[in-house]
């Protein structure tokens, strides 16, 4: 089918693009949001059509930062109880608050996410100073205050990442950037490590409650949406390597504002 086409290469840039800078919800969202059928909750599915669809993706990146993660330090897993517990409760605020209300908040989480996807190269930055002062001292324990105040922002990363998703693992690294993880390929590898853990507690919460009640997942359109995310993830990878980071990031970060736009005016 035509649709079917369109999505997997869609998806397939998409994992691409997240391989390189993230946001690539920005493009599989609207993408599903304009072929799937009328329907109340057209934009609910798809947006937890995007989440299963999109999930092997980040395996590939969470694989390709094993070797990063070797010897991060033991008190870093504090940070995934939040983590999940903020999914978790993200995605049920999906399902539980009423169709129209998603319906509303879509332009604003849209333009939010642009707005943070076209910053990120300032916020990297910011916290590569932090990094660089903080690199002796990678493996020893922030503070309690510095850790309590990740864990809780986490949190709220997590509910957001369960709600809609684009642009957490700017979000991610904001939070992350100060705790002395060291330079910023460890910081990459948690951050996307902690990125599959949100998504994928997302998107079983998604499948579970589509297989107990009325389903909210079109999953033919998922289904090969996985398959073009993982391809993506390692062959379109490699291609969107080849360009400037830069020209990606406006190129995402137009697309992310046009379509604020349109949700707002529509």
């Amino acid at each position: 089918m035509p649709s079917l086409a369109f999505i997997a290469g869609v998806t397939a840039v998409a994992a691409a693009i997240n391989s390189v800078a993230g946001g690539g919800t920005m493009l599989t969202f609207p993408a599903l949001a304009a072929i799937l059928p009328a329907d109340p909750a057209r934009l609910v599915i798809a947006n937890a059509t995007s989440t299963i669809g999109l999930w092997p993706g980040t395996l590939s990146a969470t694989w390709e930062y094993r070797h990063e993660r070797a010897d991060h330090p033991k008190w870093s897993a504090w940070l995934f109880l939040p983590s999940i517990v903020g999914s978790v409760i993200g995605t049920l605020l999906v399902l539980v608050l009423p169709t129209t209300y998603f319906d509303s908040v879509v332009p604003v989480l849209i333009l939010s996410a642009a707005t943070l996807f076209a910053i990120q190269p300032f916020i990297s930055k910011h916290f590569a100073k932090n990094m660089n002062v903080e690199d002796a001292d990678a493996n020893k324990a922030p503070r309690k205050k510095k850790l309590l105040f990740a864990s809780c922002v986490q949190f709220f990363i997590g509910i957001y990442g369960g709600y809609f998703g684009a642009g957490i693992g700017i979000l991610m690294l904001a939070a992350l950037g100060g705790l002395g993880f060291g330079d910023t390929h460890r910081l990459n590898g948690f951050k996307n490590l902690l990125a599959m853990g949100i998504n994928a507690c997302a998107a079983i919460t998604f499948i579970l409650i589509s297989l107990l009640t009325d389903s909210i997942v079109a999953w033919p359109e998922a289904g090969i949406m996985a398959v073009a995310a993982i391809l993506g993830g390692f062959a379109g990878g490699r291609l969107a390597r080849r360009c400037h980071p830069q020209t990606i990031r406006k190129f995402v970060a137009v697309i992310g504002f046009g379509l604020a736009g349109y949700y707002f005016i529509t």
